[in-house]
């Protein structure tokens, strides 16, 4: 008998404990492009899933942007069903004409098209390929931009999509080793053109940035940014405990904020605690940037009497007195 090989093995060990930690019995959903990471992430899981008493089910998304992308979706939904996934799917999604860039666009489509197969096949999570080079590569672009500690703590191994768990099973694997997986185990994944075209900032990242700062750093730069990903989400979980508990404090009567119990919190937490309530009131998370969070802050720290604060989303936050509170229409 052959020996496993080591990227193969690595691979299915990563899906064994990301799905051992579901609360629940049930099928699981591969998102697969037929990519490298994600065709290396689907054999394991197929491989996978069923030894754990679970069924494994695929879904491949056509975003429509390039030419023969039906076809190369449906190709990987007939493989699936080859190897011995319970079910497999290519579903076509609408990216023009959403906001944001066409990375957004596609990314928030794509989002969409997983949680309704996912809902449609009863799915207890959802599995995307995301690499340790894509963590490494998500660090980069949230420092480019001047992100915060949330962009800087990446991408979570697990968060909800629309109350399903998202798992993200090969945070810790490279990219080196899902070609190789592949490989070992005769698959040809299929090459993305947009992970290549410079008109796309991640591609820049991949094909530049980053390879030019492993030369300059040394190759331990990718595990450097991964890790510092972790930390800092590390770090995040803990003050938005306390953020939580000091939203609860600062709650009005009314539905508004108390100002005095804003004032004694440390900046970390009040911006924490405006963010939050934000939300609450209705400003489009995607939309909610720091400015925004800058402009409630100032109706606490730094009030003279100014207008309302204008969030995404059409909602107006004023100051009256000792609270912050919602304007309302009319």
């Amino acid at each position: 008998m052959a020996a496993l090989a080591p990227p193969v093995a690595a691979i299915r060990v990563a899906v064994r404990r990301a799905l051992a930690g579901l609360p629940s019995a049930g099928p699981v959903l591969v998102a697969c492009s037929g990519g490298a990471d994600s065709l290396a992430l689907a054999a394991a899981t197929v491989f996978v899933a069923p030894r754990l008493g679970r069924a494994a089910a695929l879904v491949s998304v056509d975003h429509g942007l390039q030419a023969g992308s039906a076809e190369r979706a449906e190709a990987v939904a007939s493989w699936a069903r080859e190897v011995g996934f319970a079910s497999a799917t290519a579903v076509r999604v609408a990216v023009a004409g959403r906001p944001g860039g066409p990375e957004a666009a596609a990314r928030a489509a794509r989002y969409e098209a997983l949680s309704a197969v996912a809902r449609q096949r009863h799915a207890v999570a959802v599995l995307t390929g995301h690499t340790r080079d894509d963590q490494a590569e998500t660090v980069l672009l949230a420092l480019a931009r001047g992100a915060g500690p949330r962009g800087l703590a990446g991408m979570p191994a697990q968060r909800d999509l629309d109350g399903v768990p998202l798992l993200r099973p090969l945070l810790d694997i490279d990219r080196e080793q899902t070609r190789a997986a592949c490989a070992a185990l005769g698959l040809e994944p299929w090459q993305d053109p947009h992970n290549t075209d410079p008109s796309y900032a991640r591609s820049r990242v991949r094909a530049d940035l980053l390879p030019a700062l492993v030369r300059a750093l040394g190759p331990g730069v990718v595990d450097n940014l991964a890790r510092t990903a972790r930390l800092v989400a590390a770090d995040n979980a803990a003050l938005d405990d306390v953020a939580e508990a000091a939203l609860a404090a600062a709650r009005h009567p009314d539905g508004g904020l108390s100002v005095p119990v804003l004032l004694g919190l440390v900046p970390a937490v009040r911006g924490r605690v405006l963010h939050s309530w934000a939300r609450e009131l209705g400003a489009a998370p995607g939309a909610l940037s720091h400015r925004h969070v800058d402009a409630l802050d100032a109706l606490v720290t730094a009030w003279r009497g100014q207008g309302p604060a204008d969030l995404p989303g059409g909602v107006r936050v004023f100051r009256g007195a000792d609270r912050l509170a919602l304007v309302t229409p009319g």
